[in-house]
C-alpha cells in the first residue's frame, strides 16, 4: 500500500486567520512524512501569502473566476473540484469556509470520498437564504463537522442533523516574552470595523480613573469602513484623544503584547478570537465581552480574565478599573492565562485534526 494522500481545500491562502490555520495544518501533515499532502486553491484570488513546505502539491484551476459570469464560473469551479479531487483520490478531504464548504460538498456529492468541513466565522451568522438552505442540505452529507468552540457546536447541532461533531480550537502562536519595560497600556488588537466596537471601548476608557494609562488600538480600516477618523473624533469629544493611540497596521504585534499590561476586547461577534489567545499567551489578563463565539472557550472568568455580558459597558469598565488598581491580580491572572494556552499549542491542535479526519474514517 502506497503513501496515504490527504487533500486540503480552501479558496486561497491570502493573509487571514482561517488561511493561517490552513497553512499550519498542511505544513504539519507534510512534516509527519506519513502523507502526500495536496492543497487545492480554487477561489477568486488564489494567492499563497503563508509559507508552506515545498513538497506540498498545489492545485489551481486553469481558468480565472469571472465575476461578470458568476454562474458559469461557479459551474466550472464545481466541475474542476470534482474532477481534481477524484483524480487525487485522497483518504480524506478537509474544507474551510462557510459558503466555500457548500461548493466543495456539492462538487463531491454522491462520491465516496470522506469530506470534513469547518465553518470559521460567527456560528449563528446567517449567510442568506441560498447558502443557509444549501448548508442544511449538504452539511449532513459531510463525514464530520469541526466547530471551533463549544458554543459553535451547540448552535450547529440545532442547525444540522449530524452525529459527528468535533470541537477543535485554533492553534495559538506563542508570544515570546521579551525584555521590554511594561507600560500603563490597555491594548486591543483588531481591524477598525463596527463589529469589533472599538468606539465602545473608547467610551469605556473615558469612564476610567486612569490618568496615567493609554488605550492602544492596533488595527486598520477595513471592509470600506472608514472608522479611524470617526473614532478619533469620538476620543476628542470625550477628552481622551491624547491617551488613545491608533497604530495602523503593524508587523511587530508581539512588542505591543509584551509592553502592555491589560488586554481588552469589545467585539460583539467572533468565530475564534486568536488575538485573545495571543494576549493570554503573552501573559496578559483579558477583559472581553462574552460574544458568540470564542471568549468563553479561552477565558476562565475571574481566574485569568473577565467575561462581560454583551452591552454591560459599566461592568466592563469596573473590571478594567479593578485590574488597573491591582497589580498583583494582573500578574496572577496573566500567569494563569499563559499556562491555559498550552491546550492550544500548534502541534497539539494539529494532532487533533489528524485524529479526526484520518483515524475517524
Amino acid at each position: 500500500m502506497g503513501i496515504k494522500k490527504v487533500c486540503f481545500v480552501i479558496h486561497s491562502l491570502q493573509a487571514g486567520g482561517m488561511e493561517r490555520v490552513m497553512s499550519e495544518l498542511v505544513n504539519y501533515f507534510a512534516a509527519t512524512k506519513k502523507y502526500q499532502v495536496h492543497l487545492v486553491l480554487y477561489g477568486i484570488k488564489r494567492e499563497v501569502f503563508y509559507e508552506i513546505q515545498k513538497d506540498i502539491i498545489i492545485h489551481k484551476p486553469n481558468f480565472e473566476f469571472d465575476n461578470s459570469k458568476r454562474i458559469l464560473s461557479t459551474i466550472k469551479t464545481i466541475s474542476f473540484l470534482r474532477k481534481k479531487i477524484k483524480e487525487i483520490n485522497p483518504i480524506s478531504v478537509l474544507s474551510f469556509g462557510e459558503r466555500w464548504n457548500n461548493l466543495v460538498l456539492l462538487s463531491l456529492y454522491g462520491s465516496k470520498i470522506p469530506v470534513y468541513v469547518s465553518d470559521r466565522a460567527q456560528p449563528d451568522k446567517p449567510l442568506g437564504f441560498k447558502d443557509d438552505f444549501l448548508r442544511k442540505i449538504l452539511y449532513p452529507k459531510a463525514k464530520g463537522i469541526i466547530a471551533q468552540t463549544s458554543k459553535a457546536k451547540d448552535i450547529f447541532s440545532t442547525f444540522y442533523k449530524h452525529n459527528n461533531f468535533k470541537i477543535i480550537g485554533n492553534p495559538i502562536r506563542p508570544i515570546e516574552s521579551k525584555i521590554i519595560e511594561k507600560e500603563n497600556v490597555i491594548l486591543m488588537v483588531g481591524r477598525y470595523i463596527e463589529s469589533k466596537q472599538q468606539d465602545i471601548l473608547i467610551k469605556i476608557f473615558a469612564k476610567l480613573n486612569a490618568p496615567n494609562w493609554k488605550l492602544v488600538l492596533l488595527g486598520y480600516d477595513h471592509l470600506k469602513q472608514e472608522n479611524q477618523q470617526k473614532w478619533h473624533q469620538l476620543a476628542k469629544e470625550l477628552n481622551v484623544a491624547d491617551r488613545v493611540v491608533f497604530t495602523g497596521k503593524q508587523s511587530n504585534v508581539e512588542d505591543y503584547y509584551n509592553k502592555s499590561k491589560i488586554f481588552a476586547f469589545t467585539s460583539k461577534s467572533e468565530g475564534f478570537p486568536n488575538v485573545i489567545g495571543e494576549a493570554m499567551s503573552a501573559g496578559l489578563p483579558v477583559v472581553a465581552f462574552d460574544c458568540i463565539a470564542g471568549p468563553s472557550d479561552l477565558i476562565n472568568d475571574s481566574q485569568n480574565g473577565f467575561l462581560i455580558p454583551l452591552t454591560l459597558e459599566n461592568k466592563f469598565a469596573d473590571k478594567l478599573q479593578y485590574l488597573i488598581d491591582n497589580q498583583s491580580i494582573r500578574e496572577e491572572f496573566g500567569e494563569k492565562a499563559k499556562k491555559n494556552m498550552a491546550q492550544f499549542e500548534l502541534n497539539y491542535i494539529c494532532k487533533k485534526y489528524e485524529d479526526f479526519i484520518i483515524f475517524n474514517n
